[in-house]
């Protein structure tokens, strides 16, 4: 009966800290570390989040750009953060499941270095040209792609970012070329595509809508239907099948290994709240972001064959990062 008593005794004693710490944080300004530049999808979610927990927890969350080498340098630096509750990294895919088959000497493990936290948002793609380049259609510019291959200008955020995959992924099912050009940040990409110095981009919708509202550029595709795009046709609807299967973006949130459990599944707890707030909720409709309910555990399976998957696809193509 003693032994009873002192083991549930020194449990109760282990579980005061966790409590304590679920109930008590945050205590101070959190750092969100989004691997990317200003004005990109990411950034636009990792905003509209910190504000919304900022309000909620009624402490600040600080958004923190480091763009660089696909994510990163951004990446490294959240790996290499105290696990204390007070950093996280908001990321797309790159960093998370692309990035640890496309470059040799990361200087994080994105398996081992980060616990995931919440899969965020799914964040349409949404393929956009310049008006000079006369396509109006996703067929017209795969003809373009195949009667003039590798002369074609499209940008990128770099070798591992969405828009370049995705872009690969297309030539790789349909025999189109195109000349790819990278950029540090999508935002400098969009600087360009508006210039015609480049002539497409495959961006998230959450940051190209702006350009065709505003008739900058013409929308031929979208990976899944979006109420903001009603006329768009979706890929599959083009000719090109399971695109938007194979190739998705997601802005999703991850701690430093080594955070405290209870900070993880209280901050999962806090993402999914503001999710189903009516406010919140309406302004990711408005940058068309489909918020993700996955659970930790859900979100860590997924990234496991997420990077199967691409990890077959990088193989398959032989694609090399630039840097």
């Amino acid at each position: 009966m003693l032994r009873r008593f002192a083991t549930l005794l020194v449990l109760a004693v282990l579980l005061v800290p966790a409590a304590h710490a679920q109930e008590s944080w945050p205590t101070r300004p959190v750092r969100f570390i989004v691997p990317s530049s200003p004005g990109g999808g990411t950034d636009v979610f990792s905003r509209l989040l910190a504000q919304a927990l900022s309000d909620a927890l009624k402490q600040q969350f600080v958004v923190e750009n480091r763009p660089g080498g696909s994510g990163n340098v951004g990446a490294s630096i959240a790996a290499k953060a105290t696990p204390d509750g007070y950093t996280f990294l908001v990321s797309a895919n790159p960093a998370l499941s692309v990035n640890p088959s496309l470059y040799k000497n990361l200087t994080y493990s994105a398996e081992r270095d980060f616990i995931p936290v919440a899969r965020g948002v799914i964040a349409p793609m949404v393929l956009i040209a310049h008006p000079s380049l006369n396509a109006k259609t996703l067929a017209d510019l795969i003809a373009i792609g195949k009667r003039d291959p590798g002369k074609v200008a499209y940008g990128s955020a770099g070798t591992g970012s969405p828009p370049y995959l995705g872009i690969r992924m297309l030539e790789e099912v349909t025999g189109a070329k195109f000349l790819h050009v990278p950029y540090k940040g999508v935002g400098q990409a969009y600087q360009d595509l508006l210039g015609g110095q480049i002539l497409f981009l495959l961006p998230d919708a959450a940051s190209g809508l702006q350009h065709v509202r505003a008739g900058k550029v013409v929308a031929l595709a979208v990976d899944r239907r979006i109420p903001a795009l009603p006329n768009t046709p979706t890929f599959d609807e083009s000719g090109v099948a399971n695109f938007a299967a194979q190739v998705f973006t997601s802005f999703s949130v991850v701690a430093p290994a080594g955070t405290p459990p209870a900070i993880v599944t209280r901050m999962s707890a806090e993402i999914m709240k503001a999710f189903r707030t009516p406010a919140f909720a309406e302004k990711l409709e408005a940058q068309s972001l489909v918020p993700a309910f996955d659970t930790p555990e859900e979100f860590a399976a997924s990234l496991k064959k997420e990077r199967e998957g691409w990890a077959a696809f990088i193989a398959r193509n032989g694609i090399v990062a630039e840097d």
